[in-house]
């Protein structure tokens, strides 16, 4: 079965551990939901999820067996689905749940061929991400833009984070003219 990528624009923000993606995120997520877009945002993780307390009925229901769980209340809803031993879910498949927005913003699957936005800060002490991913379009990185970048590659203050998130406006005007 193929699942295409939806409609709207979707930009990975891909980086090593401790280099600021989840801060970065947080506000241009905050800004971009202050002018008015509605942003979804997947973010994958490579530990195991635990959404609700052991005791609480919903739990207690999905360990008796529940192959989805949907959660509700006046304020939110989840929806927990367990993979019992099936194969995880691509990103594809996984933006097929979301509702609509006007742009996706996925934290993780760094392996998948998306436009992606690197956070870079050399003090983590690992190497970037860029230099060996074509998908990456962007770096926002506090270190000064290194020689050689490849053509097209965009190098963005992290300090600066209106710099990165006009970047990203810009970007996701492009998309959609396209």
């Amino acid at each position: 079965m193929q699942i295409s990528m939806p409609a709207h624009p979707v930009l990975g923000v891909i980086g090593r551990s401790g280099s600021g993606k989840t801060t970065l995120l947080e506000y241009v997520v905050q800004q971009l939901a202050a002018r008015g877009l509605r942003v979804n945002l997947v973010k994958h993780s490579h530990h195991d999820l635990s959404l609700e307390p052991p005791q609480k009925d919903s739990a207690r229901l999905r360990l008796a067996g529940a192959a989805e769980v949907l959660v509700a209340s006046p304020y939110r809803y989840a929806i927990v689905h367990e993979l019992r031993g099936a194969p995880e879910p691509t990103l594809a498949q996984q933006l097929a749940r979301m509702g609509p927005a006007d742009l996706t913003l996925v934290e993780g699957f760094k392996q998948d061929p998306i436009p992606k936005l690197e956070v870079f800060r050399a003090e983590v002490g690992q190497m970037p991400l860029y230099p060996h991913d074509l998908h990456v379009i962007a770096v926002a990185s506090d270190s000064p833009a290194p020689d050689g970048l490849r053509e097209g590659l965009v190098w963005l203050d992290l300090n600066a984070c209106e710099d990165v998130l006009a970047w990203l406006l810009q970007w996701h005007k492009d998309r959609l003219a396209k």
